[in-house]
């Protein structure tokens, strides 16, 4: 399964992206947001992530589209949570403040609402990470009130995170007419 918008291209990832994705989340400012990523993060860490089985719902790699070859600049994806789907994702630092978070999370959610037909997604970030709560925001995400603990491996230590909820089409047709990254001739394609 592979998505596309107008700056990225979603993908799963392959043992050939190892090196790029070490590279990439081998940050301690973008581990640090994340529940299940050491700090650092090696090549074995990148190899390990890319051979393991995900299951069936949507695991990608972010690249932005170039006019040469595609440069990865973080990853995205869904697991299967209580009998729902939780979103994931992180953007390497460099391209933070770009809009590619929400760009890439429209598109997820896309295949959510649409060929999964998923009726509700959760998600969560760490309290300390207004920006994610930004884009879930945008994303049609509502806080649900809960604030929940998890670990995190790069910060070695338990965090507290704010849980969020989507049920199928929160994003609305004007949401996604104005977000960054919007192609109005994907809407009349569409």
């Amino acid at each position: 399964m592979f998505a596309r918008t107008p700056r990225l291209l979603l993908r799963p990832g392959w043992k050939e992206d190892a090196p790029a994705l070490a590279a990439a989340i081998d940050d301690y400012a973008v581990a640090g947001t994340l529940s299940g990523v050491p700090c650092p993060y090696t090549i074995d860490d990148a190899q390990a992530f890319l051979a393991a089985d995900r299951g069936p719902l949507p695991s990608f790699l972010i690249f932005a589209r170039t006019h040469g070859a595609p440069r990865l600049i973080g990853g995205i994806g869904l697991e299967a949570r209580d009998g729902g789907a939780e979103l994931g994702y992180w953007i390497a630092r460099a391209y933070w403040g770009l809009g590619f978070a929400t760009e890439a999370g429209r598109a997820v959610i896309e295949l959510a609402d649409g060929g999964l037909r998923l009726p509700r997604l959760v998600a969560s970030h760490f309290i300390d990470n207004p920006n994610s709560a930004r884009v879930l925001h945008k994303l049609g995400f509502q806080p649900t009130g809960n604030i929940s603990m998890r670990a995190c491996r790069a910060r070695d230590s338990i965090e507290s995170c704010v849980d969020y909820a989507r049920v199928a089409g929160a994003l609305s047709g004007r949401a996604r007419m104005t977000s960054p990254g919007y192609d109005r001739e994907d809407a009349i394609a569409a």
